[in-house]
């Protein structure tokens, strides 16, 4: 029985493109990018150079847009302390979304605690904003909108051109947290006008421990003080030697991502197949547009913790990584108005360029054989088929 991994949206294999370019910063070209009065040093700090063009490149922007950090947590942490803490006599309000990711959600329930004004735009059952109520809760005291450009979980993505539109119009900071699209679809900077946006490259083959945070370069500059101070790296807006190796991996790894249209292929013959084998199934947010590698399932009256138990071959997830300790049901479904038995009943599979259509046909195979199984010894399936419930 063959290993089989599609939980891409949580993390995904490096390429080895990607560590055989980090591999000499590791070894031999080891300097601190600082040092530049030696030529290991001088080494280190030209790879980190060429890695912030790449990326620039990629996205259509300035290389002077670009800072390197941990990843969209530390990025995300960054944008909104900081433009709480700067735009603070502008007003205290901040506008996002109900399915945000927990990094988002947790870091504006601690400002909230500071005084600052949250709003969570609500989700249709298709797990999509109301552009129109976007643009209605705006108001002269809102300071930033936080939207993500795709959800991590339902792979719903949201209109991002429009509501930087709205934003652009309003004169508001847009900022987007791009983690789950950077790398599966192209992001052009200069034909949407976002102001600030991060991402972390564990998320299309790259390293972990490295990401992005791009500010635009505006008239009036965008004010956001750093989260870590120290010394002048990245121009003094985060502090903190650079982790060149991963660097110079997220560039590589950038610069490769191209479009794998055989992924959206799979994802659909997944579904497809499981629909025909599978009786009760619902698929979240299957008539929005979703990420091409996503899908969200709730085979209803069984656990998912139950499936992946009966598929230790198969890596899955019943949501985000950042979660999936917790005991409650996942809130992006609870904002879809999901039923927490159905939430409970959801696993997420999520493929990448390395997925096999033999692992999609073996997957199908196997998970309707384990569904069947589990159904056969659960008593609210029996009620089910009895009409006692719903």
């Amino acid at each position: 029985m063959s290993w089989i991994y599609l939980d891409n949206n949580a993390t995904t294999k490096m390429a080895s493109e990607v560590l055989d370019a980090m591999l000499p910063f590791l070894q031999e070209s080891y300097g601190n990018a600082s040092s530049v009065q030696h030529r290991i040093g001088r080494e280190a700090n030209q790879a980190v150079a060429l890695a912030r063009e790449q990326i620039a490149q990629k996205l259509h922007v300035k290389e002077s847009e670009i800072f390197f950090n941990s990843g969209a947590t530390e990025g995300i942490n960054t944008v909104l302390r900081g433009i709480a803490h700067a735009y603070a006599r502008k007003g205290k309000h901040i506008i996002t979304c109900q399915t945000e990711h927990k990094a988002v959600l947790s870091t504006c329930a601690q400002l909230e605690r500071t005084g600052v004004e949250i709003t969570y735009l609500p989700v249709n059952k298709t797990g999509e904003i109301a552009l129109q109520m976007l643009r209605d809760s705006i108001r002269p005291d809102t300071i930033l909108v936080c939207i993500m450009a795709a959800n991590n979980e339902s792979g719903i993505i949201h209109p991002i051109s429009a509501i930087a539109e709205i934003c652009q119009e309003k004169d508001v900071l847009f900022f987007c947290d791009a983690t789950q699209l950077v790398g599966k679809q192209e992001i052009d900077l200069q034909r949407i006008p976002i102001d600030i946006l991060t991402f972390s490259a564990h998320k299309f083959h790259g390293p972990t421990g490295v990401g992005v945070l791009y500010v635009r370069r505006k008239r009036k500059p965008i004010q956001i003080p750093p989260l870590i101070s120290g010394g002048q790296q990245e121009n003094g807006f985060r502090g903190g030697t650079l982790n060149v190796a991963p660097i110079v991996g997220c560039g590589k790894a950038l610069i490769m991502t191209n479009l794998h249209p055989e992924i959206e292929q799979y994802r659909d013959e997944l579904e497809k197949q499981i629909k025909l084998q599978i009786p009760e199934i619902m698929i979240h947010g299957e008539h929005a547009q979703r990420l091409s590698n996503t899908s969200f399932i709730a085979f209803r009256h069984i656990k998912a913790a139950e499936i992946m138990t009966a598929l230790p071959h198969i890596a899955l997830s019943s949501g985000s990584a950042c979660t999936s300790g917790l005991l409650d049901p996942s809130h992006v479904l609870k904002a879809m108005a999901v039923s927490d038995d159905d939430a409970f009943a959801s696993v997420r599979f999520s493929l990448s360029k390395f997925t096999t259509k033999a692992e999609v046909e073996e997957t199908i195979n196997d998970l309707a054989k384990a569904v069947s199984r589990l159904r056969s010894s659960s008593p609210a399936w029996q009620l089910f088929k009895d009409g006692l419930i719903s």
